[in-house]
């Protein structure tokens, strides 16, 4: 079995390669978006074209959605499986959503609740996984020196977001209606997990202006939803408050804890962390998740019900993982079994000065949450699950 792996550079894109391999299939690989950030849809569809045409490609696969590699597909009638990592992907409002050769695998169950109506007998909810056996390679080998240097009592690994925002581009042209609104939206959003409902309570008045205000706003023509809603809740205002909620929770932590932060964003507004600089993912990440006493993750909001790839490579890694509370943790995990989780700033005070003081209970979590990771939530499970559907689709 051939099959195409169009690739943009995501982070998982290795470990499902390898997994591919493992499995006997030929994988054969598309780089263009990783030496050009600018290759246009056209180029993408050549690119595709030309691997269709010169091979009997089971199918071609990539992460995320990419609307040019599914018209091509569904013109030569070759499956295109993509699997979401992200939340919100804006491609998915496109009309090659429809496509009938398309299998769309969606990480997040609110995500796929959302487009599978719109492809029923082709979009599929499949959970992200971990590379379990990539993390003990560099976990056993790590040195005294290593748990000195990757060891906090409270790591957090990840972006602050504050680069990122486009709602801060914007803000000082909008009215002081809208700046109101938004600001308390994102106040009281921060006191609720497990359920988002910006999308749902956003007035139009506040969605024409954000959107009246990017001249860069997300506007093409092919489209089978208005996406003006969705990509102001999400894109705008979901990440202004993952910028928001990111800097208070830990600006709060660090008052009390040792707290190491790892990011490459502007730290100088949490005077009070341990700017440790970035974190390569592949060699110091996982150090940082083993070492670290308590691993925190802090799930932006447009990832509404599922668990972001944090969650599962720190289980991964044997760290003890306190995360916000997500509607699909307990479909797969044991809360305060096999981790923990907090519902506000100061339950997740109280509940990193309660594990700080119990060793015993923190690292009982910890192999907890690893070994049941490592049974039945790595990417050799995952994708068997995907084939299997695949299998029995075509």
């Amino acid at each position: 079995m051939e099959i195409l792996f169009y690739r943009y550079n995501s982070i998982c894109e290795p470990d499902i390669m390898q997994v591919f391999t493992d499995f006997g299939i030929t994988v054969h690989t598309e780089d263009i978006e990783m030496t050009d950030k600018h290759v246009t849809p056209s180029q993408c569809a050549s690119k595709v074209m030309e691997w269709i045409m010169g091979h009997q490609l089971a199918f071609v696969f990539s992460i995320n959605f990419f609307p040019a590699i599914s018209y091509t597909c569904n013109r030569f009638h070759v499956p295109y499986v993509c699997w979401s990592v992200d939340s919100p992907v804006a491609e998915l409002f496109s009309n090659a959503l429809k496509n009938e050769w398309n299998r769309i695998f969606l990480f997040d169950h609110a995500q796929y609740e959302f487009f599978h109506p719109y492809n029923p007998e082709h979009i599929y909810y499949l959970p992200l996984a971990t590379n379990v056996k990539r993390w003990e390679k560099v976990i056993l080998d790590m040195t005294e020196e290593d748990f000195y240097k990757y060891g906090s009592d409270v790591s957090f690994v990840g972006s602050l977001y504050t680069e990122k925002c486009r709602y801060d581009r914007i803000a000082s042209s909008l009215s002081e209606y809208t700046q109101g609104y938004v600001n308390g939206l994102i106040q009281a959003q921060m006191k609720v997990n497990g359920y988002n409902f910006i999308y749902d309570t956003l007035p139009e008045r506040v969605i024409e202006e954000i959107v009246s205000a990017d001249p860069n706003f997300y506007k093409w023509e092919d489209v089978f939803l208005d996406t003006d809603r969705y990509l102001a809740a999400h894109q705008y205002i979901g990440m202004k408050l993952a910028a928001v909620e990111r800097q208070e929770l830990l600006g709060a932590l660090s008052e009390h804890f040792q707290v190491a932060l790892y990011t490459h964003s502007d730290t100088r507004a949490l005077p009070k962390v341990y700017a440790m600089g970035g974190a390569s993912t592949l060699t110091e990440m996982p150090k940082v998740f083993h070492a670290s006493k308590i691993n925190l993750n802090i799930t932006m909001r447009p990832i509404e019900t599922g668990l972001s790839l944090r969650i599962w490579d720190v289980l991964g890694c044997g760290g003890f993982l306190l995360t916000n509370y997500q509607a699909e943790i307990p479909e797969y995990f044991e809360i305060g079994k096999d981790l923990e989780v907090y519902e506000s700033k100061q339950d997740l005070i109280n509940k990193v000065d309660y594990y700080l003081n119990h060793d015993d209970k923190r690292m009982e979590i910890a192999l907890n949450g690893y070994e049941k990771t490592a049974a039945y939530h790595t990417y050799e499970m995952r994708l068997a699950q995907m084939i299997k559907i695949l299998s029995i689709q075509n």
